[in-house]
């Protein structure tokens, strides 16, 4: 990507998981989500629609997990992935600290998922995962994308200019693409260059 195309505060590079720091609920924060992890045994999922802030608090969790002295590894299953990478067994079999983290669980079949959970209770791993719908683990949190939700967002990444729409656009557009934060701030990059 060249750097003009970066000016754009819209562009990949500034709204890709972790670029943004996940915004917790009030009374919420990274250490009180591993704690209530740790409390399940380490073991938790995390749920909520199409790019509504699933990736990013993945993203803002892993360095709070491994503060908390676990070893976390990350699969990103996408569209068609359909199991776990065939090494990751025998790459973490001697770390009985590791969390398995799976964003986009819903991906494996229901006997890729037991397998999954029989792998890691076997040897001794928590497993975190992301959905659309609970797979049955210890709920950790559910994420939304409302219009409140995006202005903070957008306003972050202006960083004090002007928004290229007003809060009743953004909340439209949210809802244009049904609480995806993520396709409403593609749309965002759209306009910004057009403007």
């Amino acid at each position: 990507m060249s750097h003009e195309a970066c000016e754009n505060p819209f562009c990949t590079r500034r709204i890709r998981p972790g670029a943004i720091p996940f915004l917790f609920p009030a009374g919420q924060n990274a250490e009180t989500l591993v704690e209530r992890l740790r409390q399940n045994g380490w073991w938790g999922e995390i749920i909520g629609g199409h790019g509504s802030g699933k990736s990013a608090l993945l993203a803002t969790l892993i360095p709070s997990i491994e503060r908390a002295g676990r070893h976390p590894t990350l699969v990103e299953l996408h569209d068609g992935q359909r199991r776990l990478p065939s090494d990751i067994d025998r790459e973490c079999q001697p770390d009985p600290s590791m969390v398995l983290i799976v964003d986009g669980y819903e991906q494996l079949s229901c006997w890729r998922r037991w397998l999954s959970k029989r792998l890691c209770h076997r040897r001794g791993w928590g497993l975190l995962v992301t959905g659309h719908a609970s797979v049955g683990l210890p709920p950790l949190h559910q994420t939304a994308a409302t219009p409140e939700l995006a202005e903070k967002i957008v306003g972050k990444l202006m960083a004090g200019r002007a928004s290229p729409l007003a809060a009743s656009e953004l909340a439209e557009c949210l809802a244009r693409h049904h609480g995806n934060l993520r396709e409403t701030l593609f749309e965002l990059y759209d306009l910004y260059e057009e403007h």
